[in-house]
């Protein structure tokens, strides 16, 4: 028999509201600007870059990925881009800053379910305030039992997070990144839940642990529950 599953973890950004989609359409538009500069497979190349290498200056999120993109634009066009194209970057950031939440098909639904069972707790990273905004405006908030918003996932971060609500070891953690949500938090001792989204930043890619005990896969959240209680 399994270990019951007392506490949920969920992820924010692809697995309860729409957050790629908006990232994409903004790489879209930076490629556009720095077409007369760039091919568009190698600007991604150097957008992605500079997003791994800034990490450990400005964190994930907007204002990360906008800096990211007035660096890589300098770069490019080898300190010659127009201040306009500057200008045109910062209202991009903004207006990602300023983007209404999209809600996922059942995450209302699934997460005010099992919050009627279980602890759940919202466990994202990114910037504090653009995620206590979206947070804000998911309509969500309220069904949370504890928001942690967490410079980087890793395995001391599910520990500590789980610790006050009966450990990792009776724990799930659910979101759409193999990388931060699933990984970590198997290797914490949690459970860890996979939810597939159609876009997926490079960087939180990895393989599925598919020998690991403790990790499942399902198609969107409205499997969830189901799948808890055949874990019981």
């Amino acid at each position: 028999m399994h270990t019951k599953v007392t506490t949920i973890g969920f992820d924010a950004d692809d697995t309860l509201w729409q957050n790629e989609a908006f990232f994409q359409l903004t790489q879209d538009r930076f490629a556009g600007l720095l077409a007369d500069f760039a091919d568009p497979d190698h600007l991604a190349e150097r957008l992605l870059a500079a997003e791994r290498r800034n990490l450990g200056h400005y964190g994930f999120g907007v204002k990360g990925f906008t800096l990211s993109m007035i660096e890589t634009a300098i770069e490019v066009t080898e300190d010659r881009v127009p201040a306009s194209v500057i200008r045109q970057l910062i209202d991009a950031g903004q207006e990602m800053l300023a983007h209404p939440v999209h809600l996922l098909p059942h995450a209302a639904q699934t997460v005010a379910a099992l919050a009627q069972t279980h602890t759940i707790l919202l466990i994202t990273k990114g910037d504090l305030l653009d995620q206590e905004r979206k947070l804000a405006q998911s309509g969500l908030g309220e069904l949370f039992d504890g928001v942690q918003i967490v410079s980087d996932k890793t395995a001391a971060i599910y520990h500590t997070a789980f610790a006050p609500h009966g450990g990792a070891g009776n724990a799930m953690m659910v979101g759409n990144s193999l990388k931060s949500d699933v990984i970590p938090a198997l290797e914490a001792g949690a459970w860890g839940i996979h939810v597939p989204h159609d876009l997926t930043w490079d960087y939180e890619r990895a393989a599925p642990p598919v020998t690991h005990a403790r990790f499942r896969t399902v198609p969107d959240l409205a499997a969830l529950p189901a799948l808890i209680a055949d874990l019981v």
